[in-house]
């Protein structure tokens, strides 16, 4: 087994899994109340990964942080290093690709907040900030949990965007998928088996919480 991706890919989506938290809550705070007629533009955007094939992202990707584009460009002026073929360009594409997979859930746990119980807290005084933080955020838990927990599971799993766009260096960008290829590819089937049987355990367990958490098996009051 190829214990040094899996702790690459353990480390990429952990990271993935915070930075999509902190950006991914707020905009699905904003696509569950906001009334803009065109929000409809922004909710199919963050969508697209859903649907678009893992190659044409990352080849979207990989030209949008190229030493040519402004992004890159800027990254190697202030860095001296490149995006492409790198942990950090392969942490910029697994947060596009799994964006999804953490707005989506949440977005639905927001919409799902009994909105008397928000425009109660307004007309007590409570500002928008403090009642998204005392009011939503906690009824809203299992949902943020299951957005984290399946946003993880996603990027353990990334094969066509990570490999698009950080190839095939081991330490630097080799994830799990990429290394049961090659031993694949090398017909070193009983390590394949092993590897693969580690993710397919790992998928195994997010289902299992994700289910729990929406059948409230860990609810903190039982249902009377």
């Amino acid at each position: 087994m190829d214990y040094q991706a899996i702790w690459l890919s353990v480390r990429l989506a952990a990271a993935t899994t915070v930075i999509l938290l902190a950006a991914g809550v707020p905009l699905a705070y904003w696509i569950s109340f906001s009334r803009r007629r065109w929000k409809f533009l922004v909710e199919a955007v963050v969508a697209l990964p859903l649907v678009l094939p893992p190659t044409v992202l990352g080849f979207y990707v990989l030209l949008a942080i190229g030493p040519h584009s402004p992004v890159g460009a800027l990254y190697a002026r202030l860095t001296g290093g490149m995006l492409p073929f790198s942990f950090q360009g392969l942490l910029l594409a697994s947060v596009l690709y799994s964006l999804p997979f953490t707005v989506q859930p949440v977005a639905a746990a927001f919409a799902g907040v009994d909105r008397k119980l928000v425009e109660a807290s307004w007309c007590l005084g409570v500002s928008r900030a403090a009642t998204f933080r005392r009011v939503i955020v906690p009824l809203a838990a299992r949902g943020i949990a299951t957005g984290a927990i399946l946003s993880f599971a996603h990027t353990m799993g990334e094969f066509g965007v990570v490999l698009m766009v950080g190839g095939n260096i081991a330490g630097v960008t080799r994830t799990v998928s990429i290394s049961i290829y090659d031993q694949v590819q090398a017909l070193d089937y009983g390590a394949a088996t092993e590897t693969s049987l580690f993710l397919l355990a790992i998928s195994f367990a997010v289902l299992a919480a994700t289910y729990a958490l929406q059948r409230r098996v860990w609810a903190i009051w039982p249902a009377n």
